[in-house]
C-alpha cells in the first residue's frame, strides 16, 4: 500500500508537468509577432495569415486545454494519457507499415518471400514490431479485442498472400483510413464526458464554496494539485533542458570563470514568465528548507526530527525571493540584466537562510554550553557551525563589495549579513563563558552580569549598524535621488531596526533596574537566620552561604531572585506579587512587618502563615462588624498579635482596629482576624 501511494503520488505531480510546460509555451509564444513575420516573408500569400484570427482564438483554447489538464482528477488524467499513448501507438504502427511498403516498392520484387532473404527480413521485422504495437494498444486500453488494433497488419497479410504491390499501397491506405475511422468513433460516443466533468466539477465546487468557503477550497486544490512541489518539477525539467540545449550546442567544456556565469544566465532564462517564476521561488524555498534541515540533523542528529519546528520550513526565503522579483520587475528585463539582478537578489535569499540557520543553532549551542554534555563531538558540531556562520556572511558581504557599488540598496543587503556575524559572535562568546564556568567547578559571582554585558555589547552593534544604514539612506536620499520606494524602506528600516531595536533595549535595562531595586530593597538573612532554615536555594538548588528573605519568609540567593525577577514579579515557591509586598517594606513603619526577628524560628513563622487570611476594605469591615464569624478549630487564643507580633488587642479593642484598617488603603493592609467581635 505504502508502495502503491508514492507510485500515485509521482504519477499525480509527473502527469501534471505538461500542461505547465504547454503554459510556458503559449506564454512565450508571441502570437501578433509570429504573423507579422508572416506578413512580411509571404506578402500575404501565406495560407496561415489568412487564418490568423482563428490561430488567435486557438491560442486562447490552449490556456483553457491546459488549465484543465492542470486540474483533472487523477484517475481521469491517467486515463486520459493512456489514450494519447494508445493513439501514439497506433501511428507507430501505420509507420512501420509505411515502411515496410515503401521497401517493398523500392525492391520490386513481388514473389514468395521465403525464395528472397532480403524481402524475409523485411517482413519478419515489420510483422514483429506491428504484433509488439497491437499487444501494447490491447494491455493500454484493457481489452482483449486485438483485432481493434490490427488493421496496420493488413499490408503484411497482403503481401504474404503475394498481393501485387501496387494494390498493396492501396489497402495500406485503407488501413490507415479505417484506424482514423475508429479513433474518430471512440472521440464521437466519449464526447460528452467533458460536459459530464465540468457539470459535475461545478457542482462539487459550488457545494463546497456554501458549506466551507472559498478559502477551504483553495487550500483543497493546493493539497491536492501538490503546487509547490509540481512548480518545483516543472522548474527543474525546463533548468535541465536549458542546461542540455547549452552544451548540446557547444564542442568545448566551459571554463571554471564561465561556470557561474552559465549558472546565472541558465536560471534567468528558466525565470522569464509568471510560471518559471513561481517554479523558481517554491524550487528556492525547497532548497532553503533542505539547508535548514541539514543544518537541524548536523546539529543534533535524529533527535532533529522529534520535536521539528514549523517556523523554518523555507517558505521565508521563497517569498522573499518572489517579492523582490515582482518589485524590480525581472521578468520584465534581457537575459544579462536578469542575470546581474538575479546575482543580487540570490545574495539575500542565502543571507535569510543563514540568519534562520543562526536561529536554529543560538538554542542549541547555548544550551549545550550551559549543560554538563561532556561529549566533544557535540560540541565540535556546534563550534564548528557557529563558526562557518561567523565567516561565511563576512566573506559574502566582502565578495558583493567587490563585484558591485555601494548604495543604499546594497548597504541594506550588506548589513543583514554584518548582523549575523555579530549575533554568532555574540552566541560564540556567551558559550565560551558557560564553559569557563564549568571547567571552574564552581559558579562564577557575576555570571548573569557578564552575560548581560556581553548580549548589551552585540546588541548595541546591532543598533550601530542600523543607525549607519539609515543614516547613509537619509543622506543619499536628501542629497541624491529621491524615489518613493527608497523613502519608504527608510521609514520601515528606522521602525523595525532602529525604534524597536531601542526600545527593547530601553525595556530590559528598565526590567534590571527594578529588579536590582527589589533585592536591594529586601533584608539579608543572618548567619543564625542561615543556619534555622538550613536549606538549599529553591532555584538553582545549591547551598546558601547568604541569602535575602522575601516578604513572604523565603529564602534565595540574591543573584538567583534577581534573574528570576528579570522574567516575573511573583514569589518562586508560593507566586505571591512582590511587587506590592516590597511597597509595604519600603513604608515607614512596616518594614519589620514581612520579615521575621532573628530569634523566631522560621518554622514558626511558615506555621503563622499558613493560616487563613483575611483581607479587610469598606465593604468587607463592615460585613466583619455586623456579622459574627464562624468558629473554627484553628482559632488562636485570645491576645494573638494581629499585625507583627508586637502588641497584644483584646476582644473589645478589635472593632478600634477594624475601623482603623478600614480608613487606610485596601492594595496594602492585610489583617489576620481570628477574635469574636461580639
Amino acid at each position: 500500500m505504502a508502495m502503491k501511494a508514492r507510485v500515485e503520488a509521482v504519477l499525480n505531480v509527473g502527469l501534471r508537468i505538461p500542461s505547465i510546460m504547454l503554459l510556458e509555451v503559449l506564454y512565450r509564444w508571441d502570437v501578433s509577432s509570429f504573423f507579422q513575420k508572416i506578413q512580411r516573408s509571404s506578402l500575404n500569400n501565406n495560407p496561415l495569415f489568412q487564418y490568423k484570427y482563428i490561430a488567435l482564438y486557438l491560442h486562447y483554447v490552449g490556456y483553457i486545454l491546459s488549465l484543465v489538464l492542470l486540474t483533472l482528477p487523477r484517475q481521469h488524467l491517467v486515463q486520459l494519457y493512456l489514450y494519447v499513448l494508445t493513439a501514439l501507438l497506433l501511428f507507430a504502427g501505420h509507420q512501420l507499415s509505411r515502411d515496410y511498403v515503401r521497401g517493398e516498392l523500392d525492391s520490386g520484387y513481388e514473389g514468395p518471400l521465403y525464395l528472397e532473404p532480403l524481402s524475409m527480413n523485411r517482413f519478419t521485422t515489420a510483422l514483429i514490431g506491428q504484433v509488439v504495437v497491437c499487444t501494447l494498444c490491447s494491455c493500454v486500453m484493457q481489452t482483449k479485442q486485438i483485432w481493434l488494433f490490427s488493421a496496420h497488419l493488413l499490408p503484411l497479410v497482403a503481401r504474404l498472400c503475394l498481393v501485387p504491390l501496387e494494390t498493396i499501397v492501396f489497402i495500406n491506405r485503407f488501413a490507415m483510413i479505417f484506424t482514423g475511422l475508429e479513433v474518430l468513433y471512440f472521440i464521437a460516443s466519449n464526447l460528452l464526458v467533458p460536459y459530464n466533468l465540468a457539470k459535475t466539477a461545478y457542482r462539487e465546487l459550488v457545494q463546497v464554496v456554501e458549506v466551507y468557503g472559498l478559502l477551504a477550497l483553495g487550500m483543497s486544490l493546493w493539497n491536492q494539485l501538490v503546487l509547490p512541489v509540481l512548480f518545483m518539477c516543472f522548474w527543474l525539467v525546463l533548468f535541465a533542458l536549458q542546461i542540455y540545449t547549452y552544451f548540446s550546442t557547444r564542442d568545448q567544456p566551459p571554463s571554471r570563470e564561465r561556470l557561474l556565469f552559465l549558472f546565472l544566465t541558465s536560471i534567468a532564462e528558466c525565470c522569464s514568465t509568471p510560471y518559471s517564476l513561481l517554479g523558481l521561488v517554491f524550487t528556492v524555498s525547497f532548497v532553503a528548507l533542505g539547508v535548514l534541515t541539514l543544518c537541524k540533523f548536523y546539529l543534533q542528529g535524529y533527535r532533529a526530527f522529534m520535536n521539528d519546528n514549523a517556523v523554518h520550513r523555507g517558505m521565508t526565503e521563497g517569498i522573499t525571493l518572489l517579492i523582490l522579483a515582482v518589485q524590480t520587475g525581472l521578468i520584465e528585463l534581457q537575459v544579462i540584466h536578469r542575470a546581474f539582478l538575479l546575482s543580487i537578489i540570490l545574495f539575500v535569499v542565502v543571507a535569510s537562510i543563514l540568519q534562520s540557520m543562526l536561529e536554529i543553532a543560538d538554542p542549541i549551542v547555548l544550551a549545550l554550553g550551559a549543560s554538563r554534555d561532556k561529549s566533544l563531538w557535540k560540541h565540535f558540531r556546534a563550534v564548528s557551525l557557529c563558526l562557518f556562520l561567523l565567516v561565511f556572511p563576512a566573506y559574502m558581504a566582502y565578495m558583493i563589495c567587490q563585484f558591485f557599488r555601494m548604495d543604499f540598496w546594497l548597504l541594506i543587503i550588506i548589513s543583514s549579513s554584518i548582523l549575523t556575524s555579530l549575533q554568532v559572535l555574540g552566541t560564540l562568546l556567551i558559550y565560551i563563558l558557560f564553559m569557563v564556568e564549568e571547567f571552574r567547578k564552581a559558579p562564577v559571582e557575576n555570571m548573569d552580569e557578564v552575560i548581560y554585558c556581553v548580549n548589551g555589547t552585540y546588541r548595541l552593534l546591532e543598533f550601530l549598524v542600523a543607525v549607519c544604514v539609515v543614516a547613509y539612506g537619509v543622506s543619499e536620499t536628501l542629497f541624491g535621488e529621491w524615489t518613493v520606494m527608497g523613502s519608504t524602506i527608510i521609514l520601515v528600516h528606522s521602525y523595525y531596526n532602529v525604534w524597536l531595536r531601542a526600545q527593547l533595549g530601553w525595556q530590559s535595562f528598565l526590567l534590571r533596574r527594578d529588579a536590582v531595586h527589589k533585592i536591594h530593597s529586601m533584608p539579608t538573612a543572618s548567619a543564625l537566620q542561615l543556619q534555622q532554615h538550613n536549606d538549599i536555594c529553591s532555584i538553582c538548588f545549591q547551598d546558601m552561604k547568604s541569602a535575602v528573605i522575601t516578604p513572604c519568609s523565603h529564602f534565595f540567593h540574591a543573584a538567583c531572585l534577581k534573574k528570576w525577577l528579570y522574567v516575573q514579579e511573583t514569589c518562586p515557591l508560593c507566586h505571591g506579587q512582590l511587587k506590592s509586598q516590597l511597597q509595604l517594606t519600603s513604608s515607614p513603619g512596616a518594614a519589620n512587618q514581612g520579615t521575621p526577628p532573628a530569634n523566631q524560628n522560621p518554622a514558626e513563622v511558615e506555621q503563622e502563615q499558613g493560616e487563613p487570611q483575611v483581607e479587610l476594605d469598606t465593604e468587607e469591615g463592615t460585613q466583619a462588624k455586623n456579622t459574627p464569624p464562624m468558629k473554627t478549630s484553628a482559632e488562636p487564643e485570645l491576645g494573638t498579635d494581629l499585625l507583627s507580633g508586637s502588641s497584644k488587642i483584646q476582644p473589645k479593642e478589635l472593632c478600634v482596629c477594624v475601623s482603623t484598617v478600614k480608613s487606610r488603603p485596601r492594595q496594602s493592609q492585610t489583617v489576620e482576624c481570628y477574635l469574636k467581635c461580639h
